[in-house]
């Protein structure tokens, strides 16, 4: 899994049947510091995250293994929001 920050959001009115009514966000990869880096993705939405928040993503073929995303083809599924993490010891995000 990788931690992600969400930074925005994807509309598709037409999608694949399995995925109607699937939450699409945009992601940018984040360090363990909150520092956003790297492309922008799309992934579908497992737990209900909303903009500005810190993620754990599974990407590749690890992406279908939710009962939303079984068999379909995702390659990005963000899997929990994060209340904090702690690096070595110090706490280097708290959600507030």
């Amino acid at each position: 899994m990788i931690i992600a920050r969400v930074v925005g959001s994807a509309v598709s009115t037409i999608k694949v049947d399995r995925l109607r009514g699937a939450k699409l966000l945009v992601l940018r990869q984040a360090t363990p510091g909150d520092e956003v880096f790297g492309d922008h993705f799309v992934a579908v939405d497992a737990v209900g995250a909303g903009e500005g928040e810190l993620v754990l993503v599974a990407r590749g073929s690890a992406g279908r293994h939710t009962p939303l995303t079984e068999g379909q083809p995702v390659d990005a599924v963000i899997m929990a929001i994060l209340d904090s993490l702690e690096i070595e010891g110090s706490i280097s995000f708290r959600k507030s």
